[in-house]
Formats: structure tokens, C-alpha cells, sequence
């Protein structure tokens, strides 16, 4: 009676553990040490998309297509029959009865008969697709914070977008903008029916390049309002459509180069979210794609979250663009344009804007033309970069043409733009309540040099900025012994001149920091670089404008700098002796008469004959005031260069006043006169005295 009771009880425990096998939401079978089906659950039968006695006897992989993966199962499989052991597997692949690509955790375990002999090997296949595809999102997301934004372009930020998404997200994307924006513009709102016009900054596609892309970077197309990319920027929200989707393909079939491009390609689905910053809308991303899985509602949200990543990283990357674009644009502005107007030096130049993010520098150069035929050479750095570089960049030159234009020597330049530049940074510090750091504390250097075609000679100051380096007519290189004075900006310390005696045709070279320390070079080894760079160019007498090139491929690693360059040759001239005329003059009135006719006899001889009445005019004004009002010695020089230049020095550093005399005033009208008959009158001081010279343009 036991015994039956047992029997009975063994045989409900086999029912129901049957039971349990049939019943269980995950796939279980079973398979002897040959790899032959022995059983199957409803589950299994429904992944392989047959019946258990279809399947039993058979060999794995049978019932398996040939375009699923399986040599890993088997080798599985053959593992635990062979060494006993439990293991693990775990694959990405569709199941044989779908098309739809599942993640499966799979345990296989060895099966023992009485005597502890392996004699099956039992599975349990679990469907962690939804994990799997958790996992890979936020993968993507953790990509996505360090892969988009890297740089503060606009190109290479949408790029990045792209092809984070492409193949492991989608089989295609893209990334537009409207116009307006890639102009700096606010973007106008197109109304429901309104067309919308896009320019592609990137596209990627899958490995096997399908779809293609109908745009490349850089072009525009028209999108029809009821297009998913029109309709996403339209509402500001997400876009979800297909292939079959009355809007779909009404927009393909409006293009014939878009549906050629998915001739055979079925979409089976896409995705276009709105890139949305700070409140902005700037363009659409569009995903799609031809694989079996179509975007679910997780995919949806991952989507948005990586267009609303891209849009603060593009958004960024447009800000700056248009604010670099400003600073380039004021620093041009600011600099140079054209030869200059004076004929002491020929002069080639380059400036080189930084590509560093931080932006735009405070570089500048410039040839100033002087009285006397001479011809003053500027070179400076503002420290810092950005609009506020360049603006006091821009204040600085300003100041410097300005200084230069009363004939200040360069050390005394110096001083009073040192000056300057402590009342900037007063002024910007107050404005700002102190927040804003100061431009005397940045620092700013300059170098400013004045050569003079007459005497041949060079001077030359500094304010914390590398020397110029000179190549002698014989190819000889030197770097000028300059003493370098502070940084503009420290205030109270003096700036000493240096006086260069150059030959004709010397090469002064004059340069801003970042030229000899690009690639974080040592400066003096730049230096030393640039000297052999200029010698090799004087030895294949390559012009000025070639040896600009040559500097500056064989001195900087890229195109685009890490620091702004500028970069100024200047060849110099001479004026022989046949131009020059010059007579020393007593203090005495009598001698006015004598000048007069010594000037006419002179320009007699240059065949200037037509400038003889204003040229009597001027020198026998200027030699009476400086008899009358300054002292000894009176000297008297003409210069005949591209204009004609008559200059009266004398010992006294009192300068004349311009002034409009009284009906009743018996003088106080010559330099007036002067004034109105030439192109150009001034003073300028020497160690001795003063110079007052005046210019008339030749015809």
C-alpha cells in the first residue's frame, strides 16, 4: 500500500514537474552529448518557430537559418558535454523564427544518469533584449557627454553628433541647420504652411553605405512643411514616421533624387528631433532606420536627450563662431590695409588669427609714414584673447598713430602709451566695479621702430617685445641688441632707445611672440630659426612676399596657430646725396634772401621748377621764425622724394602755433599761409631743438 502510495507521488511529481517545463515563460530544452534535440517547451518551439518532433533527433543547429548565428552555441554546447562544467553564453542575434534582433543570456548545465556520467546537456535561454538595449543607451549617453562638443566648431560638433549614432542607433543621420542661424541670425518663424530651407552641416551612414546621403556638407534644400524634419522644427517636439506614411512618402516622392536614394530601401522607421537651445530652435537631426528594430518609445526619449545634448554643444560652437567672426572682423579693421604711403622701407606682412578656442588675440602691426621722409615700424600684443583683445588692440594702434604723428621718439612713445594703457585699465577696472580683470594686468607689449632713408638710420625701442632680426645686404643675420624695456601697463620704469646704423637694403624683420614660440618652442631657438630661414631667402633672392611664406611654413607646425602672428619685412631704402640739400643759416634776417634763391637754384636743378613759388613761400617763412622766435644753429634741408620736403631746423624747443591773425595784426598770417599751400606741416623735436618742416605733393 506504501509502495503504490509512492508510486503515486513519484508519478504527480514527474506530472508537474512536466508541467513547470511546459509553462515556463522562458525557453528550456534539452540535448544529449551529441548535440541532438532531446526536448523542447512551448517556449523554445516558439523561438525556433517549429514543433518539438520536428526538431527531436535532429543535430544543432538544425531548424536554425543559415543567416543566424549559431558556431557559438554549438561550441557551447560541445563544452559542457565535454568537460561537465556549467557555463554561460550570452549572444546578439534574431530568433530563427523572427526577424527582430534579441539579446539572449543563455545557462547551460551538464545532465548526469545514475552512475554520474554527463548524458545531457540541459539550456535555459532568457530574453534580456530590454536590458541590453538599456545598457546601450546609457552607453550612448556616457559617449555622448565626452564625443559631442570637444571642439568649438560648428562643423566638426555636428559630425561628432553623427557619428555617435551611426551604426550602434541608427542606420542613418543627419544634422541641419536653418539658414538663418549659420548666419548669426534669429531664426523667423515659418508658419504652418511654411517651407523650410536647411543647410546639411554632417551626415553619417551605416557600414554598408545605404542609405545614402542626397545632400553634402554645405548644401541647402527645401523641405515641405508636412515633411517630418519641417514639422518637428514647426512644433518643437519630436517626429516619429515610416516608409508607408501618407507625409513619408508624399516628401520622397516631392524629390526625385531623395526616392532614388531609398530605391530598394525600406525605412522602416525615422525619427527628426528639433535641435533646441536656450529657447532657440537652430535646425533638426534626423535618424532613421532600415534594420528590422524600429524605434521604440525608449529610443524616442534617448534621441531627444541626445538632440537636446548636440544643441547646446552646437549652439555653443555658433556663439563663438559669431564671436570670433566680430574679433576678426574689428581686428582687420584695425589693421593695415594696402601698401602705405611712404617710400623709406618696401615692406611685405602676414597675420595669422589664432585657431585656439580661447579666440581671436591682440596682435597688430603698422608702417606709419613720417615727416623727413621717414617711416615708423610698429609691432604689439595685447595678452589675452577675444573682442576685448582686439578692442584695445584697436585703442592701442590708435594711440600709437597718433603719438607717432606729433614725432615723438620712440622711447618717449613708449612712456606715454605706457601711459595710456594704466588709464585704460583704471578706467575699465571702475567701470566694472573691479570685476573685469585689467588690461595693465594681462599686459600688453610693443615694439616701435622709426628708420630714416637720410641718415640710414635705425631706432628702435621695446616694451617687453622680441628684438627685430636684421639680414645684411652680404646675407649676414643679427638680432638687434634692443634693451627691452617693461611691459606696457607696469608703469614707472623708463624705456631706453637703441640706434642702429643699417646699409641699404637691409631686411628688418619684426614679429610678435607667437611666430617664434608656436609648437611651445623656446623662444631663442625660434629666433634662431627665423634668422636661418630669412639668410636661406636672401641667398635665393625669393621677393619679400615669399620670404613671408617661407617664414611662416618653416616657423609654425599648422595653418592655424596656436597664438595670433604677425610678421612684418621690411627692406630698406636710401636717399643718395642728389636729394638732399642742406645749408646752415646765421641768425641773422638778411639771410632769408639768400635762402630763397639757394631753394629756387636747387629745385632749378631737380626740374621742379613749378613748386618754386610755394617752396620761396614756405623757407622764407619758416627761416624768419626761426630767426625771430628760436636760436642757434638755423639750418635749412630739402628733400626730394616722392614728395617735396622743406624742413628748418633750430636750437630753440619752442613750437609754432597755428592762429588766425586780427584785421589790425601786422604778422601772424605766413604760417597760415603755409599751411594752406602745402599738403602737410609740423613739428617735431630733436635732441637739439625742433624741426619744422613742411610737404607739397609733386605732380
Amino acid at each position: 500500500m506504501a509502495s503504490a502510495r509512492a508510486d503515486d507521488d513519484h508519478q504527480g511529481g514527474s506530472d508537474l514537474v512536466e508541467q513547470a517545463v511546459q509553462q515556463a515563460t522562458f525557453s528550456m530544452s534539452v540535448f544529449d552529448i551529441e548535440q541532438r534535440y532531446r526536448r523542447l517547451n512551448a517556449v523554445a518551439c516558439q523561438v525556433m518557430g517549429v514543433e518539438e518532433d520536428v526538431l527531436l533527433g535532429q543535430v544543432f543547429p538544425y531548424g536554425v537559418p543559415a543567416d543566424v548565428e549559431q558556431l557559438g552555441m554549438l561550441a557551447a554546447l560541445r563544452n559542457v558535454a565535454e568537460t561537465g562544467k556549467p557555463t554561460h553564453y550570452e549572444s546578439f542575434t534574431r530568433a530563427p523564427s523572427g526577424i527582430r534582433e534579441h539579446a539572449w543570456n543563455l545557462e547551460l548545465w551538464p545532465v548526469r544518469d545514475a552512475s554520474g556520467e554527463v548524458c545531457a546537456v540541459g539550456m535555459a535561454a532568457f530574453d534580456s533584449s530590454e536590458q541590453h538595449w538599456a545598457r546601450q543607451r546609457l552607453a550612448v549617453l556616457d559617449e555622448a557627454a565626452v564625443s559631442i562638443g570637444t571642439s568649438l566648431d560648428l562643423d566638426r560638433t555636428a559630425q561628432e553628433l553623427a557619428d555617435l549614432v551611426v551604426p550602434r542607433f541608427a542606420d542613418f543621420a543627419s544634422v541641419d541647420l536653418l539658414e538663418a542661424v549659420m548666419r548669426g541670425d534669429e531664426p523667423a518663424d515659418a508658419g504652418p504652411d511654411g517651407e523650410v530651407v536647411l543647410r546639411r552641416l554632417a551626415h553619417a551612414t551605416g557600414t554598408d553605405r545605404r542609405p545614402g546621403a542626397v545632400l553634402g556638407p554645405g548644401a541647402t534644400d527645401t523641405y515641405p512643411p508636412y515633411s517630418p524634419p519641417a514639422r518637428a522644427l514647426r512644433t518643437g517636439q519630436a517626429v516619429l514616421s515610416h516608409s508607408g506614411a501618407p507625409d513619408f512618402d508624399r516628401w520622397m516622392a516631392s524629390a526625385p533624387v531623395r526616392a532614388e536614394s531609398l530605391r530598394g530601401i525600406v525605412v522602416t522607421s525615422l525619427v527628426a528631433v528639433p535641435l533646441i537651445a536656450r529657447g532657440t530652435t537652430l535646425g533638426v537631426a534626423v535618424l532613421l532606420r532600415t534594420r528590422p528594430d524600429v524605434f521604440n518609445e525608449d529610443d524616442y526619449v534617448l534621441a531627444k536627450e541626445l538632440a537636446s545634448r548636440a544643441a547646446l554643444s552646437v549652439d555653443n560652437a555658433r556663439r563663438y563662431t559669431r564671436e570670433r567672426g566680430t574679433a576678426l572682423a574689428l581686428q582687420e579693421s584695425l589693421l593695415p590695409r594696402g601698401p602705405s604711403r611712404q617710400s623709406a622701407v618696401d615692406v611685405a606682412s602676414r597675420y595669422l588669427p589664432t585657431d585656439s578656442t580661447a579666440g581671436v588675440g591682440g596682435d597688430w602691426f603698422d608702417v606709419i609714414p613720417l615727416s623727413g621722409a621717414r617711416v615708423g615700424l610698429v609691432v604689439g600684443d595685447v595678452v589675452g584673447h577675444g573682442i576685448q583683445a582686439s578692442a584695445t588692440m584697436g585703442r592701442l594702434r590708435t594711440a600709437v598713430q597718433t603719438l607717432a604723428d606729433v614725432d615723438l621718439p620712440p622711447d618717449e612713445l613708449l612712456a606715454h602709451l605706457d601711459d595710456l594703457v594704466l588709464r585704460l585699465a583704471a578706467d575699465d577696472d571702475s567701470a566694472t566695479g573691479g570685476d573685469r580683470v585689467a588690461v595693465g594686468a594681462t599686459g600688453a607689449t610693443c615694439l616701435y621702430a622709426v628708420y630714416d632713408p637720410v641718415s640710414r638710420e635705425l631706432t628702435v625701442a621695446s616694451a617687453g617685445h622680441p628684438p627685430p632680426v636684421l639680414v645684411m645686404p652680404d646675407g649676414e643675420t643679427r638680432v638687434v641688441d634692443v634693451s627691452v624695456g617693461p611691459v606696457l601697463g607696469v608703469g614707472g620704469l623708463p624705456f631706453e632707445t637703441t640706434e642702429v646704423q643699417l646699409p641699404e637694403g637691409t631686411l628688418v624683420t619684426l614679429f610678435t611672440d607667437g611666430l617664434v614660440e608656436a609648437a611651445e618652442r623656446d623662444p631663442d631657438l625660434g629666433i634662431a630659426l627665423l634668422a636661418r630661414t630669412l639668410a636661406a631667402g636672401h641667398s635665393t633672392g625669393a621677393s619679400l612676399e615669399d620670404r613671408c611664406d617661407k617664414v611662416l611654413a618653416a616657423l609654425l607646425p599648422t595653418t592655424r596657430p596656436g597664438d595670433d602672428v604677425a610678421l612684418v619685412l621690411a627692406r630698406t631704402r636710401a636717399l643718395d646725396a642728389g636729394q638732399v640739400r642742406v645749408w646752415d643759416l646765421p641768425a641773422d634776417f638778411e639771410v632769408v634772401a639768400e635762402a630763397r634763391r639757394r631753394a629756387v637754384a636747387q629745385l632749378e636743378q631737380w626740374g621742379l621748377d613749378e613748386a618754386a613759388f610755394v617752396t620761396e613761400l614756405v623757407v622764407s617763412e619758416l627761416v624768419t621764425n626761426a630767426i625771430r622766435y628760436g636760436a642757434d644753429p638755423i639750418q635749412l634741408r630739402l628733400i626730394h622724394d616722392r614728395t617735396l620736403i622743406c624742413e628748418v631746423s633750430d636750437g630753440s624747443s619752442t613750437s609754432p602755433h597755428l592762429r588766425r591773425a586780427r584785421i589790425s595784426d601786422e604778422g601772424g598770417r605766413g604760417l597760415l599761409l603755409v599751411a594752406q599751400l602745402t599738403t602737410s606741416w609740423g613739428t617735431r623735436h630733436t635732441r637739439n631743438g625742433k624741426t619744422i618742416w613742411a610737404e607739397q605733393a609733386l605732380t
